[in-house]
């Protein structure tokens, strides 16, 4: 595995001026700094009247949004400090370079229009998320009567020749220590969304690249609400438990029950209950790994970089069947979801990704590369 400073591939060059910097940055088209926002407010919106019409209150769940957007900002500015030390060893060659190497590094990369979009759009992704909960919590509420579960899993049934692909995987898999493994690996979610999002705003070499990717993953919380509305549905965990009764009792399973309980519970009395979060239609883990793998593909990143989104899409797709928290169909139409979304931030902030890519000029001056994670070759 390489080392960071090799992974960011941050200036040994020559580097920009201050003034070079900061002339960019006012150039940032208007859109881009204006559409995570944009969203989050619309979203907003949507939620407000959706919750209105079902008769309960607009909520922060146990406050989840509020405490993700201060661990993740207290991460990402951890990150930040992170750029600036690892920019200034490699532009001074000592392993711990002065405060005024890394006060020069920081005046010029991180000045305050860079900072406060970088916040913006990180505030404005939570926002979105609150309004997403919102709107995911009420659909049992405004569609009482309509489940499709029996639809999605006869469309998995025909795309599998009558076979259900969750009894395949548990035949072919086994239902022992792949349980164990896909149940860790399905919850480490909550880790890789947060973290492509703050890699993203803090390593990408251009503030554009930053934004856009902002953008495209508050379009999959919107493209997923929609979904949920249009076809509900609880999940063959749910719907079709004899299926599951095999597999080991794992942190998935603990979820998989506490998220039921929340549902009877909020469905009984919506004053108290905490707003239910089930909904298999579209899959949005698989939404958002796939925009993540999208992005690196557009944006050009090393190999590395995809073939770990590959793996962690692919992984995702078969933890989300196995578990029995989507039907295949939720999942494929999650990949739709996720290459939509991309398609929408493009055309909402006029920024093509292509241009985040390394020009051969660009290559030659290691200022200018875009690098997203560590890792990229």
């Amino acid at each position: 595995m390489s080392s960071p400073e090799s992974a960011l591939d941050v200036a040994t060059a020559p580097r920009l001026p201050a003034e070079t910097t900061e002339r960019q940055e006012r150039s940032v088209d208007w859109r881009l700094v204006a559409a995570p926002p944009v969203i989050a407010v619309l979203t907003v919106v949507a939620a407000l009247i959706a919750t209105a019409q079902a008769g309960v209150a607009f909520r922060d769940p146990d406050h989840v949004a509020a405490l993700y957007v201060v661990e993740v900002g207290a991460g990402v500015a951890l990150l930040v400090a992170l750029d600036i030390l690892l920019r200034a060893r490699r532009r001074t060659g000592a392993r711990w370079p002065s405060r005024e190497a890394m006060r020069e590094v920081r005046r010029e990369r991180w000045t305050a229009r860079r900072g406060a979009a970088v916040a913006l759009a990180l505030v404005s992704f939570y926002v979105t998320y609150l309004a997403y909960r919102n709107l995911k919590a009420v659909v049992p509420l405004l569609r009482p009567e309509d489940l499709f579960d029996a639809e999605l899993a006869d469309v998995d049934k025909v795309l599998f020749l009558g076979n259900d692909p969750a009894v395949l995987l548990h035949d072919l898999l086994g239902t022992g220590l792949a349980a164990h493994f896909l149940s860790t690996f399905y919850v480490a979610f909550i880790v890789f969304l947060p973290l492509s999002l703050g890699l993203a705003l803090v390593f990408a070499e251009r503030l554009r690249v930053s934004l856009f990717y902002a953008t495209a993953l508050c379009f999959n919380w919107v493209l997923g609400a929609a979904t949920y509305f249009m076809l509900p549905a609880l999940g063959p965990i749910y719907v079709y438990p004899e299926t599951f009764s095999a597999l080991p009792h794992t942190e998935v399973t603990r979820l998989q029950e506490l998220l039921m309980d929340q549902r009877v519970g909020f469905l009984a009395d919506t004053a108290t209950g905490t707003p239910q979060a089930i909904a298999a239609f579209v899959s949005l883990h698989v939404a958002m790994s796939f925009t993540a793998l999208l992005a690196a593909y557009m944006l050009d990143l090393g190999r590395r970089v995809k073939q770990a989104l590959w793996i962690w899409l692919a992984l995702t797709f078969l933890a989300t069947v196995y578990l029995g928290w989507h039907y295949v169909i939720d999942d494929i139409a999650g990949l739709v979801i996720g290459a939509a979304a991309l398609v929408l931030a493009k055309l909402v902030t006029g920024f093509d990704p292509r241009a985040g890519r390394r020009s051969p000029a660009e290559s030659a001056q290691p200022e200018s590369r875009v690098a997203l994670a560590p890792g990229e070759s």
